[in-house]
């Protein structure tokens, strides 16, 4: 890329010039990634780097620009790189040891403001639960739609909830976020009003054969669902009625074609199931929801 973006160059030809070293490439989101990533080398949002579009590029950052393309070249997401990433309109900070939160998993926002909308006032929803909390993306998400809840995230990951602990104080969330190292929710104790999860899920011999971006990335320990890819869904099954208080709702990120076996597994464990598939914005199926018998 050091023929593209030179000294002298402007914002503007060098954001088109990484764009399109990044199609060429076939990389996902080439103009996105591209202005993301000059937008961070220049420390300029959106609008500044609009603003400053004719603008010349010194020596020092066509350097840094130039730097910052080649690991995405070399497949490091954007997040990775940036070491930041927006879920559900918040920012949070993301490190090697944590998740890349995606938006598929906003699916799983969405069914659980639902299943509360439905049952009630969301003020109702006091005491919320995140297994497995990575950045804490889920926990702070909901916290942050629900004002009147207090929420603990778990991970067996202390420095994950270094991860999650910072962000929860970024965002003001502190006061009532709380976070607990131990593996889902064995340390937690009943009467939560919602659980919720990411949980690892894909089967273990899948995961060499994953982008680069996700298996170089990602921490392997938020990826390895274990042979099947059930392992955590069997744990979290296990559980849920001791975690959940009467008319308590769990809800649950899916992988692909894991449907069945999840609602299987929650229904065995005596949860009343909904069956509906919850897609993600590609029509995806990407969460279960279930909950506790009053």
């Amino acid at each position: 890329m050091d023929e593209l973006i030179a000294a002298g160059a402007t914002i503007a030809s060098a954001r088109r010039a990484i764009a399109s070293a990044f199609r060429a490439a076939d990389l996902d989101s080439p103009e996105l990634d591209a202005r993301l990533l000059i937008g961070h080398a220049l420390g300029l949002d959106h609008a500044a780097l609009a603003a400053a579009a004719d603008r010349p590029l010194s020596d020092e950052e066509a350097a840094r620009v130039t730097a910052l393309g080649r690991r995405r070249l070399a497949h490091e997401p954007v997040a990775r790189i940036i070491e930041r990433k927006e879920f559900w309109s918040l920012p949070l900070v993301v490190t090697p040891d944590v998740l890349d939160p995606r938006p598929d998993t906003e699916t799983v926002v969405e069914v659980a403001l639902a299943a509360i909308d439905a049952a009630g006032p969301r003020r109702a929803a006091r005491r919320i639960a995140d297994l497995g909390t990575g950045s804490g993306a889920l926990l702070l998400a909901l916290l942050s739609e629900l004002p009147d809840a207090l929420g603990v995230g778990t991970d067996v990951s202390l420095p994950a909830l270094r991860v999650a602990r910072h962000n929860a104080g970024r965002l003001g969330l502190t006061g009532r976020a709380r976070f607990v190292a131990c593996d889902l929710g064995s340390a937690l104790a009943g009467g939560l009003d919602l659980v919720v999860s990411n949980p690892p899920y894909i089967p273990s011999i899948v995961i060499p054969t994953l982008a680069p971006e996700v298996r170089d990335h990602d921490p392997r320990l938020a990826l390895d669902g274990g042979p099947d890819g059930l392992d955590a869904y069997r744990a979290i099954a296990a559980d849920a009625r001791r975690l959940l208080a009467p008319g308590g709702t769990l809800v649950v990120e899916i992988g692909i074609g894991q449907l069945e076996a999840v609602v299987a597994l929650f229904d065995t464990a005596g949860l009343v199931v909904d069956r509906a598939p919850h897609p993600d914005l590609c029509g995806v199926p990407r969460a279960v929801m279930a909950q506790q018998q009053t």
